[in-house]
């Protein structure tokens, strides 16, 4: 268990509820147009994903930013900003209407744009699932901070999730466990953000000799990954020397400025952490999923 000292007991923990998401395809046309300008049809985000978990390996996915297992949304859009804000990786939730009720799931991911929460549920459990099925998220770790480290900020980040993945300092830095790096020069949609409490940012995977120096071919659903000279502070942008860490939380895509998406956990402006690669930093190993 984490010897890093939180503030947890300080923490509010919150009813946020939603619903299993509707795939939805644009009433004009299927089509997704990659950044060759080859139109495609192919499964995206939304519903639930029976075959697709945390663990998975992105390159084995057929699709456009496919988001793992069940996709979560409130219909009422204020509500869902609620959820989205609210909803920390880590969080465990209960589906409470349908076939699976009674069933509990992880929160492991928030994409934006279509503003969904990612939650991930054993096999069995997922074959029982169908759109509009809801889902109780017991929320907890909005506003986590590190007092020894107080450039280091979590966001969206679940304390018991937290003392599990990240268990020591060094040299005055937060060590934290991380299968891959990523350069800021390749990450694109989601840049600009006013806040990272909600939604993620893409790596983009166009550029095969980055993607073959940094190992990306390699990224699977639930990886810990670092963002190098990247700040996410009050946003995300680039800025040399600082570090952010997050959670690939959907698939690939073949769309300019898109790419496996990274929810945001921890960042630190003057690059107060430190990221050791560790094959065994995917939440579905951490949490046993």
């Amino acid at each position: 268990m984490s010897q890093i000292t939180t503030n947890r007991q300080n923490l509010v923990k919150l009813s946020v509820i939603g619903d299993v998401s509707q795939p939805r395809v644009r009433a004009a046309s299927p089509y997704r147009v990659s950044y060759e300008g080859q139109p495609l049809v192919v499964p995206a985000t939304g519903g639930v994903a029976y075959n697709v978990r945390v663990g998975h390996k992105i390159s084995d996915i057929v699709g456009d930013h496919v988001e793992p297992a069940v996709s979560m949304r409130n219909p009422d859009d204020t509500a869902n900003g609620g959820l989205n804000t609210f909803s920390c990786i880590g969080n465990p939730v209960e589906v409470v209407t349908g076939n699976a009720k009674g069933a509990f799931g992880t929160v492991t991911g928030k994409h934006g744009g279509i503003e969904h929460v990612m939650v991930d549920f054993s096999f069995d459990v997922l074959e029982k699932m169908k759109p509009g099925d809801r889902m109780l998220v017991k929320s907890f770790g909005t506003g986590l901070r590190l007092p020894d480290f107080p450039d280091v900020l979590p966001t969206s980040l679940d304390p018991d999730f937290f003392e599990k993945w990240v268990t020591e300092s060094r040299d005055g830095k937060l060590v934290v466990p991380v299968t891959h790096t990523v350069p800021a020069k390749v990450m694109g949609s989601g840049l600009g953000r006013d806040n990272v409490n909600r939604g993620d940012y893409d790596i983009t995977m166009f550029d095969e000799e980055t993607v073959e120096e940094y190992n990306l071919g390699s990224l699977r659903l639930g990886d810990l990954v670092a963002i190098l000279d990247a700040d996410s502070t009050f946003g995300r942008y680039y800025h040399k020397g600082s570090i952010s860490i997050g959670i690939i939380a959907h698939g690939d895509s073949f769309q300019s400025g898109h790419g496996p998406g990274v929810t945001g956990l921890l960042t630190s402006k003057s690059g107060a952490i430190e990221p050791v690669i560790d094959a065994g930093a995917n939440i579905a190993q951490i949490l046993g999923l």
